[in-house]
């Protein structure tokens, strides 16, 4: 097959841009992510892949609007102390090292199903960090729990993590479907990886050993913090009542908004705004390579992959998410599962695959890039094999599980 140069335009831009955002960063230059999806997908339109208006065009705003109004929502619960809230019950309730990581993992887990899991990892890391430090425990188990119990909890809701609220617009699989086919697969998984960290860490775990109760600090604004609270339930509430996610979300964050005690600045402040610009970007250079690269002789080629079996699709989704990461291998694959017969359950397929995979290695996800770097700026590394020798078995056992899963009930 012979391209034209636009073609070969398209298939470097892409190569580039995908490259940055697998390894985070461009050697020798300062460009991130963000910045790297920004600069693809200007390109694809200045070298002509693209005009302005398919750009625009190419663009989910319902995504982008879902995840913002959600960032909103998750920055007036930080701000309002919600998360100190629940770590200082813990810290008050919680008397042994196993019902300690239970706690982790549960609390983890739990806020990534309804929020965006990097969010919880950000905010839980350095709390549960203190609370472990206070006990006098060795962190790393814990750190563990957070980055893998809030991959495993995001799988089962639309608004658990980015893939899945880009899956959610893309496959118009109804909020209470994607949850009735895939929560399941969280709850399972949670119990797993509780085990898994349990015997990797049974020097931890398995002592007679009684903790003393400890209270941390939970400064909260009690008026902000319910408030935020009854937005939440609407929130959820609405989901499963079949609302568009998108409009819900952002009518709940601005809602918030609307207040006499913050200022906006310091909600702005906890939004991760280059995420959104990153998710802007990476739509359009995708859109450029499906313009002109992925042609009818590609996808009849791809099709006889048999990504029609849920094995296979599995497989495929697991392995690109840990070589280019989940959201943009979700991007990638946008194209195949069009031609699918049975696309829902395509896509459950792919959010289940490509939120399991971030468990494998380290550099995964960003989850547990967020729980790894916010750990070493207190002075706590978590290393490549700490990491492995739980998350690689970890992830081969819940997408087994779920794959299995989703085979059954789809017949």
């Amino acid at each position: 097959m012979i391209y034209d140069a636009t073609a070969i335009s398209a298939i470097l831009i892409f190569a580039l841009t995908y490259f940055v955002v697998a390894i985070g960063k461009l050697p020798a230059y300062h460009i991130d992510r963000a910045g790297a999806a920004l600069l693809g997908g200007s390109l694809m339109v200045g070298v002509g892949v693209l005009s302005a208006e398919e750009a625009y065009r190419a663009i989910d705003f319902n995504t982008i609007t879902l995840l913002l109004g959600m960032m909103i929502v998750v920055a007036n619960l930080r701000v309002a102390g919600f998360f100190r809230v629940v770590n200082n019950w813990i810290g008050t309730h919680v008397h042994r090292p196993f019902t300690l990581l239970l706690a982790v993992v549960v609390s983890s887990g739990m806020l990534s199903a309804f929020l965006v899991n990097d969010t919880i990892c950000l905010v839980m890391t350095p709390l549960v960090l203190e609370l472990v430090t206070r006990f006098k425990r060795n962190p790393i188990p814990y750190l563990l729990a957070i980055a893998m119990s809030s991959n495993i909890g995001s799988v089962a809701t639309i608004t658990g993590n980015p893939q899945n609220m880009i899956i959610g617009g893309v496959s118009r699989v109804p909020y209470t479907m994607f949850a009735a086919m895939l929560a399941p697969v969280a709850v399972v998984g949670l119990v797993v990886v509780t085990l898994f960290i349990a015997v990797s860490y049974r020097h931890e775990f398995f002592t007679g050993e009684h903790m003393q109760k400890t209270e941390l600090p939970a400064h909260y604004h009690g008026a902000l913090l319910a408030k935020t609270g009854l937005v939440m339930v609407v929130m959820v509430v609405s989901f499963f009542l079949g609302q568009p996610a998108g409009k819900v979300a952002i009518v709940g964050g601005a809602f918030l908004l609307l207040t006499r005690r913050v200022k906006p600045e310091k909600i702005y402040r906890e939004i991760d705004w280059p995420m959104l610009v990153m998710f802007v970007g990476l739509f359009i250079v995708v859109a450029g390579l499906e313009k002109t690269v992925i042609t009818p002789d590609i996808t009849g080629a791809v099709g006889h992959l048999r990504l029609d079996d849920v094995g296979i699709l599995s497989g495929v989704t697991a392995v690109l998410s840990n070589l280019v990461s989940n959201v943009p291998a979700v991007l990638v694959l946008k194209p195949f599962i069009a031609n699918l017969h049975d696309q829902q359950r395509a896509w459950l397929v792919v959010a289940m695959a490509s939120t399991l995979a971030g468990n494998f290695a380290l550099v995964g996800s960003v989850a547990n890039l967020i729980v790894a770097e916010r750990a070493k700026a207190r002075g706590v590394t978590i290393g490549f094999w700490s990491y492995f020798k739980v998350g690689a078995p970890l992830t081969l056992v819940t997408i087994l599980f779920g794959a299995v899963w989703l085979a059954a009930i789809q017949r």
